[in-house]
């Protein structure tokens, strides 16, 4: 499985802590069968004044401690950017990195409130030539009252990514439901872990997986964690990739 979202890099966002907590995270998603970590710190103005060179440093520096404690990761830079007013303009100059300096680009929206003219937004970030793969809509405060947004979103070239642990609940109730909702609409392109820590958010795709799948068959769920991430990493167009397939996609195809 591969991991897009991950805030393993130390010391710079509300992820890993210190070098040994980056590790521990490391030989977690190991053991959970995870075989590359897109490295996310947030990007946030005002609170995680993050760059791109320095998400870079910080992703080499872990890297070569990987490979001094015989840590079988790749890792691969990128960013968990916030929704910023200058968002287009700081992609094209190279100041947001894109996953693995492909064309596809983590975006976060606001947590407690729905911004304005996000549509627009987005569409702007798709006619500079990039894919956005908004972050777990599902634990989003507004949602239920805006969920229309995220309908049109997927069906213009916009990506979901669901966290692994609303699907197990670990978010709660509201988070589980949507998550669900999406996959079984088939809405959702990426499964990941968005962990921070050893404890209270671990690199726990394994359980993430077996829960999609129980929804839209292994195969799909396959695609969430191993095939649309591959193919992210290899900056494949969107077109070469699966479509997301949900619950009645999957009836038809179990009939044919």
């Amino acid at each position: 499985m591969i991991d897009l979202h991950c805030h393993i890099l130390p010391g710079l966002d509300d992820g890993a802590c210190d070098l040994e907590t980056s590790l521990e995270m490391a030989r977690m998603a190991v053991s959970e069968g995870i075989t590359a970590i897109a490295c996310t710190s947030h990007i946030l103005p005002g609170l995680y004044p993050n760059t791109a060179a320095k998400l870079l440093a910080a992703t080499d520096h872990l890297r070569n401690a990987l490979h001094q404690s015989d840590i079988a990761l790749d890792l691969v830079c990128g960013a968990d950017a916030h929704m910023d007013v200058q968002f287009t303009q700081k992609l094209s100059r190279r100041e947001i990195p894109t996953i693995a300096d492909s064309r596809y680009v983590l975006v976060e929206p606001p947590y407690h409130v729905a911004p304005i003219r996000m549509e627009q937004f987005f569409f702007e970030i798709l006619l500079a030539g990039y894919v956005s793969i908004l972050t777990h809509p599902e634990r989003l405060r507004w949602i239920s009252e805006q969920y229309s947004i995220f309908e049109r979103l997927s069906r213009h070239g916009v990506w979901m990514q669901i966290t692994a642990g609303s699907l197990t609940g670990r978010f709660g109730r509201e988070p589980r439901y949507w998550a669900e909702r999406m996959i079984d609409e088939g809405r959702v392109h990426v499964l990941a872990t968005d962990a921070h820590d050893t404890r209270h958010r671990p690199p726990d795709l394994s359980k993430g997986f077996e829960a999609a799948a129980r929804r839209v068959g292994e195969r799909e769920a396959t695609h969430m964690v191993l095939t649309r991430p591959r193919g992210v990493l290899e900056n494949e167009p969107p077109s070469n990739l699966p479509l997301p397939v949900g619950l009645q996609n999957k009836a038809l195809q179990d009939m044919a």
